[in-house]
């Protein structure tokens, strides 16, 4: 009776059930449907770590990113303040030598003015004494 069911492309499988696919491609067929589940389990679980992976990666970038930006101001930041010193330091340095200058006028003044003091004085002691 077997014989004549596989004429009709009928078979019996281990526990007398007809079935339409031959008892071994019928057990490679669920083991194949096993291991395609599998298979797709796993890629469903790669791709969840996939994404996490680059949203990580997307959050450091951002970070970076950011912390960039911050670094690019703070140097920017420094670079006008030393220009800004050494502005300044110029301006000193252009004061002290006007300073410097007026000092030395001074100076030239002062023994100017002493001199005349003591040719006054001489004069005046030279009258007083005749």
């Amino acid at each position: 009776m077997a014989d004549s069911l596989k004429n009709y492309g009928l078979f019996l499988d281990d526990v007398s059930k007809i079935r339409v696919l031959e008892p071994e491609v019928a057990t490679q067929t669920e083991k194949l449907r096993d291991e395609c589940q599998n298979f797709v389990t796993k890629i469903g679980d790669f791709h969840k770590v996939a994404e996490d992976f680059i949203r990580v990666m997307s959050n450091l970038a951002d970070s970076v990113e950011r912390e960039k930006m911050r670094t690019i101001g703070i140097r920017n930041l420094l670079h006008s303040v030393t220009k800004e010193h050494e502005a300044e330091k110029q301006q000193l340095e252009a004061l002290v030598l006007e300073k410097s200058m007026e000092l030395e006028r001074l100076r030239v003044e002062y023994e100017s003015l002493k001199k005349i003091e003591m040719e006054q004085l001489e004069m005046i002691e030279h009258l007083t004494s005749n």
